[in-house]
């Protein structure tokens, strides 16, 4: 008819489905094409995903926010010397430089816990995420007779450089909390990474991970107490890993009455 439009897109019968996911699902086509908004979407997300492994994170930042709170950090720098052998050393990255092993080995030893941040591979992740992350854990840990290190602030870190912090300060369980890979769909995604007895070798069957902390995924007050309550659990079973399961029930409140018997005492 006349005057009437016609849409050159055919869409899918799947796409009431999108409103439950961020995944691209349900897309449509155009002739043999994916419609030209979806292809610009799909640009944009890889363009995020990349700006996200190659920005860097403002540890700065992090610290005046922590501090805000009372909350006391060391600054720290892996044996990284830059973004780039960062990205294709991560052996490096699992190790501390020289200078930061000094400023571990000055500080008092022997505690119960031990938060480390470090960029990974999301500065957004960090920035939105981790300070509320380990001030909301904190706040938690107040209410425990727990001894907490000086949260440590680590530039070019991976998961397991909490497994050489964590051995230089004593800790009995550490929670390194660090930017995940990003995903088309997720470039802003924190990961905690828990270890009981930590020490250098450790392999990540001996971890419990949680993991798409951010808005749209895990939101943060649910990451806080998921993290409290494996924690609670790593810390009487004296263990974390594949042997440490959740089973964190509804209306649990992470670490009550928690009393933690120390090795040695």
């Amino acid at each position: 008819m006349k005057g009437e439009k016609i849409s050159v897109l055919t869409r899918d019968p799947w796409d009431a489905l999108q409103k439950f996911t961020e995944a691209r699902i349900a897309l449509g086509r155009c002739g043999s094409s994916l419609p030209l908004k979806e292809s610009l979407k799909f640009k944009l997300a890889h363009a995020k995903a990349r700006d996200a492994v190659h920005q860097p994170v403002q540890m700065e930042m992090v610290a005046e926010q922590l501090a805000s709170q009372g909350i006391d950090t060391l600054q720290l720098v892996s044996s990284v010397k830059d973004r780039e052998e960062y990205l294709t050393r991560p052996d490096k990255g699992r190790c501390l430089g020289t200078a930061s092993k000094k400023v571990l080995k000055n500080q008092p030893k022997g505690y119960d816990l031990g938060i480390i941040i470090s960029d990974g591979l999301s500065a957004p992740a960090i920035h939105q995420s981790a300070v509320g992350v380990a001030c909301g854990f904190m706040e938690i840990l107040k209410t425990t007779s727990l001894s907490v290190a000086p949260v440590s602030l680590v530039r070019y870190g991976r998961v397991a450089i909490g497994d050489e912090i964590g051995e230089i300060l004593g800790v009995q369980l550490t929670v390194v909390l660090i930017g995940e890979r990003p995903g088309l769909s997720s470039p802003n995604s924190l990961g905690a990474y828990l270890t009981y007895a930590p020490s250098p070798g450790i392999t990540d069957e001996s971890r419990n991970c949680i993991s798409n902390i951010r808005p749209g995924g895990m939101v943060v007050a649910e990451a806080i107490r998921k993290i409290a309550y494996l924690s609670e659990r790593a810390l009487v079973q004296k263990m974390t890993g594949v042997g440490l399961k959740d089973k964190m029930i509804e209306g649990y409140f992470p670490m009550e009455n928690l009393v933690v018997n120390r090795p040695g005492k």
